[in-house]
């Protein structure tokens, strides 16, 4: 049984391609739309909400990487599949850090794209839908219970006062809040918050994030704002809602 009224974007140039893809989610019971090329994805990602984007690597014009990294950059949220021709694992590794969630080589089969988006569906279900891309100019900030994190003044206040931050706990901090209710990885908060090229450690990570929970959690051993998704990683919740199932 699928996930009901979950809406699907895939943006791919093969015509063929993406008839099939269109067909066979469509028979699956998700509602399903398609475009060739980074304009049009644009256009309705700018008045459309989905659930998951399928993006291929390889388009003419500004390619699926570029595409990834520029709709991250901008703080969309919306989990991707990313499709390529290619069998190059440093592919794979590029994508994941530009933002991708998952990636899946070609020719695949319908059955195993279908189980992907089936789960990034569910995931994403649990933890909340994305809200879409997030205000970054001067004055954006975000706020989480008695807290207000100003992303371009690099500062985290409580109920008006400062609260004191390490440079590495605001970039992890900054990370987590500009993607909300979204799983991240130990290996994409280190390459979001750090670069790919830090030598920040999984350890490393634990343990910013348990600095990050002493500060602004009021039970650090029963975070509701930092949580732990077991297998994956940390997800933020702003409005400390625990999520159904998955994440502690």
């Amino acid at each position: 049984m699928t996930d009901a009224l979950a809406r699907i974007l895939v943006a791919d140039d093969e015509p063929d391609l993406r008839a099939l893809l269109q067909r066979y989610l469509s028979d699956q019971g998700y509602a399903v739309r398609t475009v060739d090329g980074a304009g049009p994805l644009d256009a309705l990602l700018a008045r459309e909400r989905f659930d998951v984007l399928v993006l291929d690597v390889m388009m003419p014009g500004e390619d699926g990487l570029s595409i990834c990294r520029r709709l991250r950059a901008q703080g969309e949220t919306i989990p991707i599949l990313m499709l390529t021709a290619r069998g190059d694992p440093v592919d794979r590794i590029i994508g994941l850090e530009m933002g991708a969630d998952d990636y899946l080589p070609k020719p695949f089969n319908p059955r195993e794209l279908l189980a992907r988006v089936q789960a990034m569906v569910r995931r994403q279900r649990m933890l909340g839908a994305h809200t879409g891309p997030l205000q970054t100019g001067p004055g954006a900030s975000v706020c989480f219970g008695a807290f207000e994190l100003f992303l371009q003044e690099r500062r985290l206040t409580r109920d008006g006062q400062e609260v004191v931050l390490t440079s590495g706990e605001f970039a992890l901090l900054r990370v987590l809040a500009q993607q909300p209710r979204r799983p991240l990885g130990r290996d994409r908060l280190i390459a979001l918050a750090y670069g790919p090229d830090h030598e920040a450690t999984d350890r490393s990570i634990d343990v910013q994030v348990m600095r990050l929970r002493k500060l602004i959690e009021a039970d650090p051993a029963q975070p509701r704002h930092i949580r732990t998704v077991w297998g994956v990683g940390y997800v933020f919740m702003p409005d400390g809602a625990a999520p159904a199932g998955g994440a502690a």
